[in-house]
């Protein structure tokens, strides 16, 4: 009687779970947006949550439902009133807290916290996320005395770093921050003291120092260095003597051998528990003289042999995800030369609870039965506890239509509006696991998703699908009707799928017409309509022929084309797989191709590609180019075809064909092309069947069983082929047994549980006879002896079902007619189905390269795990957020595929100061496997991006006041900015360089004690603990003088400087008319006109002797002077214009207009203004004795 109900209670769960899993919510956002839904968490924080004491805490909690949850918190146990602390805020749209840390100590908010979503339907709540801050503590102050000892005795040097959360990683270096080297003789425990067997006179120096890196903070710390002296005997003997006046206190002066033993463990035998998942670590150092060397072994078993490693020279046994196998007792044995010790230790695997199956969310109708599964395993053996909306389900309203059995709730008969959220919860002494999962109970009609009046279109003979897509709660049943409704649509040569389509396995044109699918469950009815229209395969009724045309002829490719005419055809050619020359020669028509003034170049293959929506057909031929003929005189054509074909020699399987050839016409033939027609296969299609030389007029010809041959012969010479000669008589074969089998065997699978065996169907040709039929046989690989076969005709495929999933099938397909059977068929290997990998890889682990890149390692998955062909690995990785708290949080999430031979890869690209997260999963030909859990990392520093902005503002006399943003992507801490500054004159000379150091919390500075009137560069950037970012660059200069500038412009308004230029305009204009007229008096002498041949013609100097004058312009005064800009050198160059105040003030240019400068003020006032308005140039107010300055208004 039990055992009758034990099956009854299988039976019932596995129909349940059927139930449970047929309904599905679409993801059509039109269905989704009327249903109901209880909450689902979506993300939350890990259980054990680490925060950084520096920045703000964030815990995460998210969820989804309809309508969307609300959300609140509890903390150690209690309700958690985030309204009454401003420090804590929710996140909008969702349940995370962040809290602000600044001035406020982080211990007060250390805790276990837990996150519930609630709405009318439900509430889910989160794991319980324990809250403790980072810890990197101080070393505690010490003194270390100095260690002396006798060479060849063992020593400890105990580090004891301070007890940081998490721990800290230990490592010791010497002052110079170089790593200690280790051997077999010294080594690092686990527990960080550093271990000599045995010291040796060069273990001697002052800087033995231990280094404990916390790795949530990133900080280093260092114990004080430790000072170790190792004497021989004799310098022990010498300083004995010295002291007690002895000469051979010690006898011998070297140390003495000893045997092994081992400094931890201590005794003979130790214990150790270790969690499942978890990395054991068992460690034997031993002291001795010679070094004793370690090796390890399992009393009672082996080593699992890929998760094995043996580290610090074989000290340390390393076993990775530890499972319940790996307990035993682990024996380690130290020897040397005199004698070996042993040790033994016992491994007991305790596990925390672990998932066999977490419960699903069930989707039911109304008085539709369901169950919720929630199995985990541990040792010892968890408990099992539900909770209904966070509440546990004893305490829970009653409920007659649940029923809770241990790790399963059981609904029959559910009502609407008893949708809830089930919590699971498994815990032991070693840890819990929480799960929800929710019961919703929908009552919905039923709606048809496809389109309605879908057009389907497909081409006769090949297989058309008709979609059916639904939704409703129960579950709709589909029916289909075509056109009048008079019966369903089931049984050949319809096929009806589980998801509502429905397929014709070879449409014909009778199947077009309108389709009618009907959705129906107990609370309606919905229906929609699709139509189908079966078109006419598209074909090339004549095809391109072979062409040999001479050099400088024209080509025409025919291609006649039939296709259905409702659809649009699209006809393109081809020229040896590749585009056609871009060459106005070839001309593409309806149904031909041209080519003019043929070339060598155009030899080829040419194609024709007849292209609609639905197919395509194509066709090719051959264009041959010869040589023109040289004397015009001479046609050549091609020859005539081949007359009185005669059959002889007449047996089973052979001919002889006899013809007489055609007129050449001044072009021997090359060969002869002989072609067959089978009028009881293929009536009215040619094949060539071979080819003779020109030479020969009688070819014997093999033929094959049961055709019906008729043959023609064409001629071909260098021009081309002749049209086909007349038709011989029908030559009929006998039938036979196949002579070949299918070509292109095939096993392969669609499904994980089947093997599909498909293979080119044989020609009518090949069939050797009538009732063509194929003998399809299959058996496991090296499991099967005997061959399991069937017998099919008319198809090129057979389907193997219940197979197990991606086993190797060995396979053959054979043909058989009427006559008998082909002959013994090759072997061909195939692989069934293969289905989604079981296993995630193991051993994940990052090692961080630089701020940019990081590598990943995992350990590969047990080949049987992948359950079909390897692909690869996908690495997942996003950036969960900055380190600094100031950069936006995104994610964005990428993928990187290794191939399947690889354990490790690089992520390239990261940002620098982040939190990155990442899993791996195995894929094979079905698609991905589970992934790893997230694991995360931290990419280190890097330099800041160039500073967001840089204005220059307020420009003053002497001062100038910048502003700038910090840097969109600061990379890390920004440590401050840097400042460069240098004066720039109108010679674009850069002036020496002044460096200001400046704070990262600064976004602002004023420059004073400036040069008035000067332009500065200003080269600015930011930085962080791992250097300087990128300059920006910006240009200023501060404003002139007010008073200075009302003096120039006043000097130019006053009445005796304009007098001034007058009187000297005047003097010029009559000693210029006195020169004229002198010149006109005294004639040209030919010295006189070799020193006027010799003189620039731009620039004349007055001179003394012919008072002559160079030209001048006065209007030149009020343009911008060209060239005027003074080189480095300090002398003036002259471009367009050679006038210049200098030539007037005296040979050296440092003569002056007058005693307070007003002339040079004049000029350069105005040249100041202008280059200061132009905002490109600025230079100081020029001093009368200057000469730079003076040149400088040139």
């Amino acid at each position: 009687m039990e055992r009758t109900r034990a099956r009854a209670t299988v039976f019932l769960m596995l129909f349940l779970g059927h139930l449970s899993n047929a309904l599905e919510v679409p993801l059509d956002p039109k269905v989704l947006e009327g249903l109901p839904q209880p909450p689902t968490i979506t993300h939350q924080s890990p259980k054990d949550f680490i925060i950084d004491p520096r920045e703000n805490i964030v815990i995460h909690c998210d969820a989804k439902g309809k309508p969307h949850p609300s959300f609140s918190w509890t903390r150690n146990g209690t309700h958690f009133d985030i309204d009454q602390d401003p420090k804590v805020t929710m996140r909008p749209h969702s349940g995370t807290l962040v809290v602000d840390i600044s001035g406020e100590k982080v211990e007060s908010y250390e805790g276990v916290y837990q996150c519930t979503a609630r709405n009318e339907h439900g509430t889910a709540v989160s794991n319980n996320i324990v809250i403790r801050q980072s810890r990197s503590p101080l070393w505690s102050k010490e003194r270390n005395e100095p260690i002396i000892v006798q060479e060849g005795v063992s020593l400890v040097l105990q580090c004891r770093p301070p007890a940081g959360l998490p721990p800290p990683i230990i490592f010791w270096m010497n002052i110079n921050f170089q790593r200690l080297p280790q051997s077999s003789r010294v080594s690092q425990a686990l527990n960080g003291d550093l271990y000599f067997s045995n010291v040796l006179k060069e273990d001697s120096r002052n800087d033995y120092i231990c280094y404990a890196r916390f790795p949530h903070t990133q900080t280093i710390q260092q114990k004080q260095p430790i000072t170790v002296t190792v004497l021989n005997l004799d310098a022990i003997n010498e300083t004995v003597a010295a002291l007690y006046n002895e000469t051979d206190f010690l006898s011998d002066g070297s140390a003495e051998e000893r045997r092994p033993t081992f400094l931890i463990p201590s005794g003979s035998s130790s214990s150790k528990m270790v969690l499942r998942g978890q990395v054991l670590e068992l460690e034997c150092i031993a002291e001795g003289l010679p070094t004793p060397e370690v090796s390890w072994s399992k009393v009672s078993g082996e080593f699992p042999a890929k998760r094995t490693s043996f580290l610090h020279f074989q000290k340390t046994l390393r076993i990775v995800d530890v499972s319940e196998a790996d307990a035993g007792e682990y024996r380690c044995t130290a020897r040397n030369r005199l004698a070996s010790v042993h040790h033994t230790i016992r491994v007991t695997v305790k596990a925390a609870p672990y998932w066999i199956s977490t419960p699903r969310n069930l989707v039911l109708a109304p008085r539709e039965r369901g169950n919720l599964i929630c199995r985990a395993s541990g040792t010892p053996k968890p408990t099992i506890t539900w909770a209904m909306n966070g509440i546990p389900i004893e305490n829970s309203p009653k409920d007659p239509s649940r029923k809770v059995e241990g790790d399963t709730i059981i609904f029959e008969e559910v009502q609407t509006g008893s949708s809830a959220v089930y919590q699971c919860h498994a815990s032991n002494e070693y840890g819990y696991l929480l799960s929800n999962a929710f019961v919703n109970v929908l009552s919905e009609t039923p709606r048809v998703l496809t389109p309605a009046n879908k057009v389907y279109q497909v081409i006769r003979n090949s297989r058309a699908l008709l979609d059916c897509s639904s939704f409703g709660s129960p579950i709709p049943k589909i029916t289909w009707f075509k056109d009048s409704r008079s019966s369903t649509l089931d049984g050949d040569p319809y096929v009806l799928h589980e998801n509502g389509t429905l397929e014709i396995h070879v449409a014909q044109a009778l199947n077009s017409g309108k389709y009618t699918c009907v959705a129906r469950n107990s609370l309606g009815i919905s229906e929609n309509h699709v139509y189908l229209e079966v078109k006419e395969p598209t074909r090339i009724l004549k095809q391109p022929e072979y062409k040999v045309v001479q050099r400088n002829r024209n080509v025409v490719f025919e291609c006649k084309v039939k296709h259905d005419p409702s659809l649009i055809p699209t006809m393109t050619w081809v020229k040896d797989n590749g585009e056609l020359p871009d060459d106005e020669r070839f001309v593409v028509d309806s149904d031909s191709l041209t080519i003019t003034d043929v070339t060598e170049n155009d030899a080829g293959t040419y194609t024709c590609i007849m292209i609609t929506t639905l197919d395509q057909d194509s066709a090719s031929a051959e264009l041959t180019v010869v040589e023109a003929a040289p004397t015009p005189a001479i046609v050549y054509e091609q020859p005539d075809p081949p007359t009185d074909l005669e059959l002889t020699d007449q047996k089973p399987r052979s001919v002889q064909l006899t013809w007489i050839p055609g007129d050449e016409h001044n072009s021997p033939i090359h060969m002869f092309v002989i072609q067959y027609a089978d009028s009881l296969h293929h009536h009215g299609h040619w094949h060539n069947l071979t080819v003779v030389p020109g030479s020969k007029t009688t070819a014997h010809l093999k033929l094959s069983p049961y055709v019906h041959y008729t043959f023609r012969v064409l001629a071909l010479n260098a021009v081309g082929l002749s049209i086909p000669s007349l038709p011989s008589r029908v030559y009929k074969t006998n039938p036979s047994a196949p002579d070949e089998n299918p070509s292109g065997v095939d096993g392969f699978g669609t499904e994980h549980d089947n093997l599909v065996i498909s293979w080119k169907p044989m020609s009518g040709h090949q069939a050797n006879g009538p009732g063509l039929q194929y003998k399809v046989m299959w058996r496991q690989k090296d499991v099967d002896k005997e061959w399991t076969s069937v017998t099919v005709a008319n198809v090129s495929k057979f389907m193997v079902s219940g197979t197990p999933t991606f086993t190797p099938y060995e396979v053959q397909v054979q043909a058989i007619n009427d006559y008998g059977i082909g002959p013994e068929p090759a072997v061909v290997t195939g692989h069934s189905g293969e289905d989604l990998p079981m296993q995630a890889p193991d051993t994940v682990q990052v090692l961080v390269l630089n701020s940019s890149l990081a590598e990943v390692h995992w350990e590969p998955v047990p080949p049987k795990t992948v359950r079909g062909r390897l692909k690869g690995y996908k690495v997942y990785y996003w950036r969960e957020r900055s380190l600094h708290k100031h950069n936006p949080h995104h994610v964005e999430q990428q993928v990187l595929t290794f191939s399947g031979n690889k354990s490790h890869g690089m992520l390239p690209g990261l940002q620098p100061y982040s939190l990155y997260l990442f899993n791996v999963r195995v894929f094979n030909g079905k698609g991905e496997g589970p992934a790893s859990s997230n694991q995360q990392f931290e990419t280190p520093e890097g330099v800041p991006g160039r500073p967001s902005f840089l204005r220059i503002t307020n420009p003053n006399l002497d001062s100038l006041t910048l502003e700038w943003g910090p840097p969109y992507d600061r990379n890390g801490r920004l440590t401050g900015y840097t400042l460069k500054y240098q004066t720039v004159n109108i010679s674009d000379v850069l002036g020496p360089v002044e460096e200001l150091a400046l704070p990262a919390n600064e976004t602002s500075v004023t420059l004073i004690n400036l040069k008035y009137s000067t332009r500065y560069k200003f080269y600015f950037n930011a930085k962080t603990g791992q250097g300087a970012g990128p300059v920006v660059t910006e240009e200023a200069a501060t404003i002139m003088d007010e008073a200075m500038a009302a003096r120039q412009v006043d000097i130019a308004t006053q009445g005796w400087f304009i007098g001034l230029m007058c009187a000297i305009a005047l003097l010029i204009l009559v000693l210029l008319i006195i020169c004229f007229i002198q010149r006109n008096k005294g004639g040209k002498y030919p010295v006189k006109e070799k020193e006027d041949a010799h003189t620039d013609p731009e620039f004349q100097p007055m001179k003394e002797d012919d008072c002559t004058f160079g030209e001048y312009s006065d209007t030149e005064d009020h343009k911008p002077l060209k060239g005027s800009r003074t080189p480095s050198n300090g002398t003036v160059h002259r471009d367009n214009s050679d006038d210049s105040l200098v030539d007037y003030g005296g040979d050296g240019g440092d003569g002056q207009f007058n005693e307070d400068g007003s002339f040079i003020g004049q000029y350069s006032g105005k040249s100041s203004a202008r280059d200061t308005a132009g905002g490109h140039e600025s230079s100081e107010a020029p001093s009368p004795v200057n000469t730079s300055a003076m040149n400088s208004f040139v």
